[in-house]
């Protein structure tokens, strides 16, 4: 299946998984998707992710977090940047996702880092999704 945008097809999947309840939810793989879900799982939103080599092409399997009894840890999530329209943010004014106590995922020249990393580093980019 030909998916127009697989950004926000995998939030989505993570999004309806989540609130089902399941341990971990499955995608196909991009290079693109693999480093969100690496931010992701460095701001400790997930437990973790794996790439299983798969035809016709990479699985991605991403692993949910949850708290003391089932107490979800990703609150919300929410596409950004769309293919109709880019959403641009340069160092000084990169987003701060519920006061600091969410997290901007963006894509900049030095890779894709969430919001506090691209502040120290000084780099703007795409802002491609919050989460909280």
């Amino acid at each position: 299946m030909n998916v127009t945008d697989p950004i926000a097809d995998m939030l989505t999947r993570i999004r309806n998984a989540n609130s089902a309840g399941k341990a971990d939810v499955s995608m196909p793989s991009s290079k693109v998707l693999v480093e969100i879900a690496r931010v992701i799982t460095e701001e400790g939103y997930v437990e973790g992710y794996s790439v299983e080599d798969t035809e016709p092409q990479k699985t991605l399997h991403i692993t949910l977090k949850y708290g003391a009894r089932r107490a979800r840890i990703i609150r919300g999530i929410k596409r950004i940047s769309k293919s109709g329209l880019r959403i641009y943010s340069s160092a000084e004014d990169l987003p701060r996702v519920l006061g600091g106590l969410g997290t901007a995922i963006i894509s900049t020249s030095k890779g894709m880092m969430c919001d506090r990393d691209a502040r120290k580093a000084g780099v703007g980019g795409e802002v491609i999704a919050y989460i909280w």
